[in-house]
């Protein structure tokens, strides 16, 4: 009875969080939809005013019929749009005429997985590492040291860290590039062109970690401290168990649980990408097409991004409930 009672509570708890992940993912693609159709400007006249020949306003309406943008906004064209996603048709493009913007995006989100994904990567080795023994050696020498640091570098902006590293490391010394992923010329596929793309990802990457580790440190260590104040520990320590016994047993496991949350929440912007990071390497990523698409005000473009953006948001806190409720069973309560 206990193993099926505690059964139906863990599928119970699951499909709360599943339930709560598609309700919410079904508001994001509601307010992405009506938050670009209350901005102003026409999508058709927008199109069409990049025609080299004067555009009358009869063929703009008939654009707009064929488009079905004469459709009422609700329900007619907020269904279609819904259909539309769930089948993965994104729409067009106004900047790259042509082009589906689900075809944009993938071809800029292998760009900036690498770079975001390989800075979170490295933050989350070294500043839980840190933080956790920070925490665990509260008062010493690393304490102050990575506290400091982590706070100075939790509250620098990553762009301004990128701009630094890029006056130090390429225009001062000359060591790596700074813009771009290749340099020109380079062959696609040999050895040579996978070492240029790991230079051009030094600096990038190293902004983005930088700012991360920062925060990794704080939230770890603020965990770990808190746990070894508790009656728990205490009494670890009082059966005779040594330091490294107390810390695996008992305080590593329940440090994690904020850790990991933050972890699961921060991997939830890789595909987004770190927008004025890559702005300001010119890296080909998620957030250079933000940033072209904002400029040319290509609202299919940054409409397909904020969705992404949105459902990555949402899936990195459905896996954060389901870690913490693997970590913690009292969470499946």
């Amino acid at each position: 009875m206990t193993g099926n009672g505690q059964g139906g509570r863990t599928s119970r708890h699951i499909g709360h969080i599943l339930l709560r992940a598609v309700m919410t993912l079904l508001m994001v693609a509601t307010l992405n939809f009506t938050l670009f159709r209350v901005i102003p400007g026409d999508p058709a006249s927008l199109l069409l005013g990049g025609a080299r020949t004067s555009v009358t306003a009869e063929q703009i309406e008939a654009q707009r019929q064929n488009w079905g943008l004469d459709r009422p906004l609700f329900p007619n064209q907020m269904v279609d749009y819904l259909s539309a996603t769930l089948h993965g048709d994104l729409g067009y493009s106004f900047k790259f005429r042509g082009r589906h913007v689900a075809d944009l995006i993938l071809e800029r989100l292998p760009a900036t997985v690498a770079l975001v994904g390989l800075a979170q990567l490295i933050a989350i080795v070294c500043g839980v590492m840190l933080g956790l023994y920070a925490g665990w050696r509260r008062g010493g020498a690393v304490d102050h040291v990575a506290t400091g640091a982590s706070l100075a570098l939790y509250s620098t902006p990553s762009f301004w860290l990128g701009m630094l590293l890029v006056v130090i490391f390429s225009t001062a010394l000359g060591w790596l590039p700074g813009y771009g992923a290749y340099s020109p010329g380079a062959i696609s596929g040999s050895v040579d062109w996978l070492l240029d793309h790991l230079r051009h990802l030094v600096l990038p990457v190293s902004a983005v970690a930088l700012g991360l580790v920062g925060q990794y440190v704080v939230v770890a260590r603020a965990a770990m401290s808190d746990v070894v104040t508790e009656d728990y520990m205490v009494t670890a320590r009082a059966k005779g168990l040594t330091g490294g016994q107390m810390l695996m047993r008992h305080a590593f496991r329940n440090a994690m649980l904020p850790v990991v949350t933050l972890i699961t929440l921060n991997l939830g912007y890789v595909v987004a990408g770190a927008i004025t990071v890559e702005a300001v390497f010119a890296w080909p990523g998620i957030g250079g097409l933000t940033v072209e698409a904002l400029n040319a005000r290509d609202y299919p473009v940054l409409q397909g991004i904020f969705l992404l953006l949105g459902a990555s948001i949402v899936v990195a806190n459905m896996v954060a409930d389901l870690v913490c409720g693997i970590l913690d069973p009292r969470v499946r309560q």
